[in-house]
């Protein structure tokens, strides 16, 4: 077994951000409006795949799983990721419809957690996304039937071509009625920035009826 001195922990000294800090009088008032900021931040500093994100979801038998996705589009109402409804991340929310979002910046020793219930969204509300997404990715969400057990990678590479053949260049592509979006509507959202000698700035905010309490947590 390889021990990691606790010196080696990136958020032990943050080097590089050792004077970032983080305070209540300058979070916005609204969760969405601190994370379009701290997204935009970590698009600006040219972090790879900024939208990218860790979902947590549960089984209908208590399992824990994760999984990385993109964030698709978000606002008031919450954060959209798309998927295959027959994954085993959709089988999770069918069961469980609540699930924990984490938005590791790491190079800016920065992270958000999202906590919430989560809807599906109908075709109509699916189906514009769909349609801007590259063919090459239309024609994958037919191919794949996320999370089933398949023989061979020439059992997908054989079955997209036969689709390549259903719809060729200049055909639309239909959206599979097994794939859509899903919407993270949040109940709590922590941002937290990392700072010397491990005592972290972190604040949460927490939604009391219409209303959001931004409450400071020890690190």
């Amino acid at each position: 077994m390889n021990a990691i001195r606790q010196d080696d922990d990136p958020a032990g000294q943050a080097p590089g951000h050792q004077e970032a800090a983080l305070e209540e009088a300058t979070l916005a008032g609204h969760p969405v409006t601190q994370f379009a900021r701290w997204l935009a931040d970590a698009a600006a500093a040219g972090l790879p795949e900024p939208t990218a994100m860790v979902l947590a979801t549960v089984s209908g038998d208590g399992c824990p799983r994760a999984r990385t996705v993109l964030l698709k589009s978000y606002d008031a109402g919450g954060f959209t990721f798309y998927t295959n409804r027959t994954s085993r991340k959709a089988t999770d929310l069918a069961a469980v419809p609540r699930a924990c979002l984490l938005f590791p910046w790491h190079a800016m020793q920065r992270q958000v957690i999202i906590e919430g219930t989560v809807t599906a969204l109908s075709t109509g509300q699916s189906e514009p996304y769909f349609r801007t997404r590259p063919r090459g990715s239309q024609l994958g969400a037919w191919t794949s039937r996320q999370s089933s057990v398949i023989a061979s990678r020439d059992e997908l590479d054989e079955r997209y071509a036969r689709l390549e053949r259903r719809w060729p260049d200049g055909v639309p592509v239909p959206m599979p009625e097994f794939w859509g979006g899903y919407r993270v509507v949040p109940v709590t959202c922590e941002f937290w920035q990392g700072r010397q000698n491990r005592l972290h700035d972190r604040f949460r905010y927490r939604r009391a009826g219409d209303e959001w309490v931004i409450e400071r947590q020890a690190p």
